[in-house]
């Protein structure tokens, strides 16, 4: 008994010189703040669904990656319509607030007798991004093309239809000169192509250059230059979304034209620094090219303002493709508002 008192009286001595090893009296106590709680910034979500995904667009993404939709209070959600068609059927049904593509579809709608069509509010692109894939490494002429057969891209699509136009012009009649295979979605037209499906392919960037790379193909000429200025990629909302949101859509556009801008101002190098984390499988040096060759056609617009000359483009090339009569053509102005873009210039 008397030896546990003892162990008992010792630990009770080795706590009290523990305590004693603390703070003194005299020195005061630190007390530490509770760490101020992060500022919570509600932005506006905005539901974007893009034709596909494309260096093509490269001032889209620069305006994402950039923070100039956060700089405007917007949340981008990105997804992949896979066509223009079905990039429609997402903003008519309200799955979508803005669809990106091109602008034939909206006079699609229209034809369709719907109350609520869309209508486009900004441009993004001027000139047809695909580039004509060829197995060989060709001195390629137009002629070269006779008797063969090219994947084109969906029926009545803006890809296919200028693909007719261009053919056209330099003295090639579709389906009786070449033959333009439009059976393929438009994300499987590389695919198919690496696949052995058809003699030549109209690609975007970066698939093209992907071909390329592979082994696969070789790039012959770029379309978009053939074609001259097009509207070919363009945002556009229902009319009930314009009038709702109009605020929304006003800085929607701002970031773009921000963004067009700045793409305009730096050099393919910055450009694909930029936009990398958007092609995460594809080599920022070739990312790079591909911005420089879309630079050289002149891809893109300087704001995101569209002219009535080049909506009369459109319809040209959707008469010739005999997918408009020619009097059913739609006034510029009935499917076209720039009013965000003059504000956003």
């Amino acid at each position: 008994m008397k030896k546990l008192l003892a162990v008992l009286f010792t630990l009770l001595m080795v706590v009290s010189m523990l305590a004693g090893c603390g703070k003194t009296e005299t020195e005061p106590e630190t007390k530490t703040d509770p760490a101020p709680s992060e500022t919570k910034v509600e932005r506006t979500v905005v539901r974007l669904n893009e034709v596909t995904h494309s260096v093509f667009y490269a001032p889209q993404y620069a305006a994402i990656e950039l923070g100039y939709f956060e700089e405007e209070g917007l949340a981008i959600e990105l997804t992949n319509g896979g066509g223009a068609d079905k990039v429609m059927t997402a903003v008519v049904s309200g799955q979508s607030d803005i669809g990106f593509a091109g602008g034939e579809s909206c006079i699609y709608v229209y034809h369709q007798g719907k109350e609520d069509y869309p209508r486009i509010f900004a441009q993004l692109t001027k000139r047809d991004g695909s580039f004509l894939v060829g197995r060989a490494d060709e001195d390629f002429t137009w002629d070269a093309l006779k008797g063969k057969t090219i994947i084109g891209g969906r029926l009545g699509g803006m890809p296919e239809m200028t693909l007719e136009y261009v053919l056209r012009k330099n003295g090639l009649e579709p389906n009786v000169d070449v033959t333009v295979d439009t059976s393929v979605q438009f994300n499987m037209m590389a695919g198919a192509f690496t696949g052995g499906s058809g003699d030549y392919v109209a690609l975007f960037e970066p698939s093209a250059s992907q071909v390329v790379l592979e082994g696969q193909g070789y790039i012959l000429c770029s379309l978009g230059e053939e074609s001259g200025d097009v509207p070919y990629t363009t945002y556009f909302a229902t009319q009930s979304y314009l009038k709702d949101h109009a605020d929304t859509v006003q800085r929607f556009t701002n970031a773009i034209a921000k963004a067009q801008k700045w793409v305009a101002q730096h050099t393919d190098e910055e450009v694909a620094a930029v936009i990398a984390p958007q092609f995460p499988d594809t080599d920022q040096t070739l990312v790079a090219q591909v911005v420089g060759r879309l630079r050289a056609i002149g891809a893109w617009n300087e704001t995101p303002v569209m002219t009535s000359q080049a909506w009369e483009r459109v319809e040209d090339i959707m008469v010739g493709a005999g997918q408009l009569e020619e009097d059913a053509r739609v006034p510029f102005e009935t499917l076209v508002d720039n009013s965000f873009a003059e504000k956003a210039r």
